[in-house]
């Protein structure tokens, strides 16, 4: 395996040989000095990692020694086109701070390595490249996650300019993201990128610069030669430019003209950057175990430092002993900064790490609330898929920002009619059809977040948001997080989900694996079971993705979207009025004042368990039914308060019994302290069979009406 030392004194050997030439300076000489700069700042910094972690005082070694050519990509570009990059982007965020007056890249990098609470993106929760001041998203990109939210964020630019929305980002701006060769294999990044040439095809702007860092290995698998090229060489609609990280000068003009393609035609490019991969995948990596000594020598030829070395002693801009007295110079300044930072405060304590996950003001939320409420339908009646149809219609028409876009949204009004009307009425800039790709879907969502829109993208059925579901957890939910709110991704993602539709569709369309929702921190998760809450609760989700920023998972149980009726037929009994009322996050509803038993339920769950609290009086068993109505944060305080009421708690959870949601309100209840009597009824852990199949494996009114007895006859 090549260490630090071999790899400086190849360079130096090789520098040192360089053929003298006489003084023919030209304009580029300069940039070549800065690129110099910063790959070499760079290479510092992955050395003094590695030094950093022996020493105790670092906790991250993934370098980028060997890719230092994406100097030449920042270069390119203005340091106010926003940038989400790959982990091996040392030389472009040392480039892109040197077009910024003020900039500190290596007290950023350093502060990072070491987990200094004081760094300044995410604030020691995670060694990322990002800086708000640079225009760099901070990404964590380990599976090429961030390109659906880099399309996302190109196409949203133009969406957002055309909508009179402010954005941070200039009309003519291009969005890059970087990725490695083995990321390009993805399906994420499959996806991005095709989503990219779909959209570009059908006639919109998508200015994304893709960059491809092709080191030839992915950990310690190869990639075949020649793969990239062939996958997006030839690319109908892609835009390739392909350039050898080692040849400064081409690469440069390379990836200046990638850059100024994307800029001018506002259309995708991929630019190919060919690099190297020196010192193993990180600190921890063995890589004498997948590479010959041999293999990893011969690398040294194609050194990306030694490439624009060349390139400076050939044009007789600098000597070999003076390019190695500045890279002794930057080693110097990178190692007097370490110092500097010797004793750095680390994150101290669980508040301070959560504190950007899940900003809350919910006083501002309620006021925005009110602004989107529709006095015109004020006392009208009407059924979960007309309150949502209406408070969606509300909003657009309120909020500029506000768009509603997924699969069949537009045109036919989706799958059960719920957005019907939408596009007509406020136009097929606000309301419009996506490609059939979960993934995308939310990338657009993520982009358009970024771009200032308040995005409300469906997904048409819960079963298909389990192959994109990284896209909430990892890109999402999370950006907060890493950025401490400088990046915020306002999101209100309405799910067609749960089950209960009879007869149809089997467990793609009867889906209720919620669990993975309810797992991802700062995610806010909603289930409304009858129109008036429906309306309260999707702009309060609107208010708080515009006001904190909030991202908002909007579960709506299909089965309920058009019932009307709740004891009997033509009782309308499930038809509610939206009279403005706000519902605060994380708050339950009550529904009846029963003295003898709680029923804690959501969804499908509450018009069964009003059924079944019926059926009970007749009994002469007095019972109230909570409606949770957020399965994230839970409402713990009503759920504690109601059970200390009546002393006997039946959890009603239609979702699976191991991890369903029943489970945490038990937990809640055990850690407040209840000394009360539990219960909990859930479905069956399977998925949900096509037909009266499902009957067998789904929660049912005689499952809680015969736990409901039970429980409230037990002493």
């Amino acid at each position: 395996m090549s260490t630090p030392a071999a790899l400086e004194q190849a360079l130096f050997t090789a520098i040192e040989t360089l053929p003298a030439a006489a003084p023919a300076s030209d304009d580029s000489d300069g940039v070549l000095r800065g690129i110099f700069d910063a790959q070499v700042t760079s290479r510092h910094l992955d050395v003094v990692a590695r030094e950093l972690r022996a020493a105790g005082r670092g906790f991250y070694t993934i370098g980028s020694a060997g890719h230092e050519s994406n100097a030449v990509v920042a270069t390119a570009l203005r340091p106010s086109d926003p940038a989400l990059l790959h982990y091996r982007s040392g030389g472009f965020y040392a480039a892109r701070a040197a077009q910024v007056p003020g900039s500190t890249p290596v007290r950023d990098v350093l502060q990072s390595l070491m987990g200094a609470a004081d760094e300044p993106i995410a604030g020691g929760r995670h060694k990322v490249f990002g800086h708000a001041a640079l225009s760099i998203v901070p990404q964590t990109s380990t599976i090429a996650s961030h390109l659906p939210r880099a399309v996302g964020l190109a196409v949203a630019l133009h969406r957002a300019h055309r909508l009179g929305v402010p954005t941070s980002w200039a009309d003519d701006a291009v969005v890059v993201c970087s990725f490695g060769d083995a990321s390009a294999n993805h399906s994420t990044a499959v996806g991005a990128i095709n989503t990219a040439l779909n959209t570009a095809f059908s006639g919109l702007p998508v200015p994304v610069l893709f960059v491809c860092e092709d080191n030839g290995i992915g950990i310690s698998v190869p990639t075949p030669p020649g793969w990239i090229e062939t996958s997006y060489g030839s690319r109908p609609g892609l835009t390739y430019v392909q350039a050898d990280g080692a040849d400064t000068r081409t690469a440069l003009t390379a990836a200046r003209r990638a850059a100024g393609y994307v800029r001018e035609q506002r259309q995708p490019a991929f630019l190919h950057l060919r690099t190297v991969r020196y010192l193993g995948h990180a600190g921890s990596d063995a890589e004498i175990g997948y590479r010959t000594p041999a293999e990893i020598a011969a690398d040294h030829a194609r050194d990306p430092i030694l490439g624009t070395a060349r390139a400076l002693v050939g044009s007789g801009a600098a000597t070999p002993a003076e390019l190695i007295a500045r890279y002794r110079e930057l080693r110097a300044e990178v190692d007097a900064v370490a110092n500097d930072l010797e004793g750095a405060r680390t994150l101290g304590s669980a508040t301070e790490i959560v504190a950007p996950l899940a900003p809350r003001t919910p006083d501002a939320v309620a006021r925005a609330a009110a602004g989107l409420y529709d006095e015109a339908r004020a006392e009208q009646p009407a059924t979960l898929a007309e309150s949502i149809n209406a408070t969606l219609s509300a909003a657009l028409e309120r909020d500029r920002r506000v768009v509603v876009f997924g699969e069949d949204v537009g045109r036919k009004g989706g799958v059960y009619g719920v957005t019907r009307g939408l596009a007509r009425k406020h136009g097929r800039a606000r309301v419009f059809d996506t490609l059939l790709d979960e993934q995308s879907i939310l990338g657009l969502g993520l982009g358009a977040g970024l771009a200032g829109l308040v995005p409300v993208p469906e997904i048409q059925y819960l079963a298909y948001l389990h192959n994109a579901e990284d896209q909430l957890r990892g890109e999402a939910a999370s950006l907060a997080f890493f950025s401490t709110g400088q990046y915020r991704n306002p999101l209100v993602v309405r799910i067609a989900g749960l089950a209960y539709q009879r007869g149809f569709g089997g467990h793609f369309h009867n889906d209720n694996g919620v669990a993975v929702l309810r797992d991802i921190p700062g995610l806010v998760v909603a289930c409304p079971s009858r129109g008036d809450d429906a309306a309260a609760m999707l702009r309060s989700c609107l208010a708080a993705a515009a006001v904190d920023g909030t991202v908002s998972a909007f579960l709506e149980p299909i089965a309920l979207y058009h019932t009307r009726d709740l004891h009997q037929d033509g009782d309308g009994g499930w038809l509610a009025a939206d009279t403005g009322e706000h519902a605060p996050i994380g708050r339950a509803r009550l529904h009846g004042a029963g003295s003898d038993l709680t029923i804690v339920t959501f969804g499908n769950g509450v018009p069964m368990s009003l059924r079944v609290a019926q059926r009970l009086a007749e009994r002469r068993i007095s019972a109230q039914v909570l409606d949770l109505r957020w399965l994230a944060p839970l409402p713990v305080e009503d759920i504690v308060r109601e059970a200390n009421l009546t002393g006997k708690v039946l959890v009603a959870d239609e979702t699976r019994h191991s991890g369903g949601v029943g489970e945490g309100v038990v937990t809640a209840l055990v850690e407040s302290g209840y000394d009360g009597r539990i219960a909990r009824v859930a479905s069956h852990d399977s998925f949900v069979p096509l037909g009266d199949a499902a009957t067998h494996v789904l929660l049912g009114e005689h499952h809680i009406e015969t736990a409901a007895v039970e429980l409230a006859e037990k002493e």
